[in-house]
């Protein structure tokens, strides 16, 4: 069996970081925030939190990890098909979460889409679940944002 190296993610890892996710069942690549250059920009904002897996000098595993200040988020956390259920998962869980508590950030969320099997499988097994929580997101581009304060809304 290899040698599985956890180590930080670096800029120049976004190529072959981005063709893992494109082999991952399930995951919501978009073109909005998954291109070289908004990636390069999390990273250089999360300089030590984001993890890849490597095997024989290859990505196997990677998790994007960031942090507002307040919390924590885990983007695209996946393992290649053929690397799963030997702990990699786990292993860069825990990498991002000790770079978070470092920082002094005491929780950490993600979402996984519900069409990610293998994903929520991983999550649920090591107890990661919330059910009392809606998730809400808005895109932000000029036309959304002008529809939006244009409309007529009661504030709640």
């Amino acid at each position: 069996m290899e040698e599985i190296r956890i180590l930080p993610m670096r800029e120049e890892d976004y190529d072959a970081v981005r063709a893992l996710w494109m082999t991952i069942q399930g995951f919501g690549i978009r073109a909005l925030d998954d291109s070289r250059e908004d990636v390069v920009r999390f990273i250089r904002r999360n300089p030590t939190t984001s993890v890849i897996a490597e095997a024989d000098g290859k990505i196997v595993g990677s998790i994007l990890c960031g942090s507002d200040g307040r919390q924590g988020a885990l983007y695209h956390v996946c393992v290649a098909k053929k690397y799963r259920r030997r702990g990699i998962g786990t292993r860069m869980v825990a990498y991002c979460m000790r770079r978070l508590t470092e920082m002094g950030i005491n929780k950490v969320s993600l979402i996984a889409y519900t069409s990610n099997g293998a994903g929520n499988a991983f999550w649920k097994q090591i107890g990661w679940k919330r059910s009392d929580v809606n998730y809400y997101e808005f895109v932000l581009n000029e036309k959304n944002i002008t529809h939006f304060i244009g409309e007529d809304k009661d504030d709640p």
